[in-house]
């Protein structure tokens, strides 16, 4: 990406984050060293995710923020709502798309032994790494969606990992809801397109890796590897959906491996400041008459911001799977 829009885009992309209070001072530090990584590669797609999935996340978030901070409680005691992002949020939905860059880009530097690997275009079943970085987005964008306007929902949630699918507690982990599910998908469905319109397709025709000529190039439906409008449409289709079925993820994975911690005289969920645990008052978490809160799902084996991460790691990786099975491709091909 050229250093004359990345370095203004990266600076007012701080600046936004510290004159709206929106990240601590670390997060506004460890947002900074990730917009560079995304702005050293030379395609200006992954940064523009970044720059969307940010602007988007916190855009949601600040949608009826007064009526959420009313839903839950925070375990200082007040009410709850999404504080300040630290450092460790932003690593839980960056960190893995900002490796798989650095590997995508270390992979197009060696490909062009000139050093400018800003040349060519992406052909149709080719480098899983973008997969990737694009399904990260994608699911991270998802869940966000879901998480801030799920919560708004006139229905209750009901807990995804339950046998018998029970009510829960707005903010509950593992709770879903119509409208949560659809936001999820329109989060997705927002980096999809993003993607369609700044991936550099190599087109129908007279194309190769490097940008050169040399023969008549097919579509990629037909054996070829140009990218046309169906190819493209499918891409969105595809990017879009898995995103979603990532919001769904998290719901499972929040709802087995995170306890959700009720407050007993409020009937409300207890938020963790920054996404971390959220303590317990009594033995074993139980309920004994004099304990304040109690467990109302899950297990109290990671915080929110682990869930995170590993939702992301396993739809980034599972997407490269899927790609790499569906394109006849070699999972070797990563690290090559």
């Amino acid at each position: 990406m050229h250093p004359y829009i990345a370095v203004p885009a990266t600076v007012a992309l701080v600046w936004r984050a510290y004159s709206r209070d929106s990240l601590t001072p670390a997060g506004i530090v460890v947002a900074a060293l990730t917009a560079v990584v995304h702005a050293i590669h030379p395609w200006s797609v992954f940064f523009a995710l970044l720059v969307i999935f940010f602007l988007a996340g916190t855009a949601v978030t600040k949608v009826k923020h007064h009526v959420k901070t009313q839903l839950t409680l925070s375990s200082a005691g007040s009410s709850g709502g999404e504080g300040r992002r630290t450092h460790i949020q932003v690593l839980a939905n960056s960190l893995v798309a900002s490796l798989l860059i650095l590997l995508h880009y270390r992979q197009l530097l060696a490909r062009d032994k000139s050093g400018d690997a800003s040349q060519g275009c992406w052909p149709y079943a080719s480098d899983l790494l973008v997969v990737g970085i694009v399904s990260n987005y994608a699911a991270v964008a998802a869940d966000t969606f879901s998480s801030e306007l799920g919560i708004l929902s006139k229905g209750k949630p009901r807990l995804l990992t339950s046998w018998n699918f029970r009510t829960v507690p707005p903010g509950t982990n593992g709770g879903i809801t119509l409208l949560g599910t659809s936001a999820g998908f329109l989060g997705a469905s927002i980096i999809a397109l993003t993607s369609v319109v700044l991936l550099p397709f190599c087109p129908v025709g007279l194309t190769s890796r490097a940008g050169k000529l040399f023969g008549d190039n097919q579509l990629g439906f037909e054996g070829g590897s140009g990218w046309g409008l169906w190819e493209k449409a499918a891409w969105v289709l595809a990017v879009s959906l898995w995103g979603g079925l990532g919001s769904l993820l998290d719901s499972a994975l929040g709802g087995w491996l995170q306890a959700s911690v009720i407050d007993v005289r409020s009937g409300k969920v207890i938020e963790g400041a920054g996404g971390k645990r959220v303590l317990l008052t009594g033995s074993h978490g139980k309920h004994d008459g004099n304990s304040s809160r109690r467990v109302e799902s899950g297990i109290s084996l990671l915080d929110n911001n682990a869930v995170n991460l590993l939702m992301a790691f396993v739809m980034s990786a599972g997407g490269m799977v899927v790609s790499a099975y569906l394109w006849d491709l070699p999972l070797g091909t990563i690290l090559q």
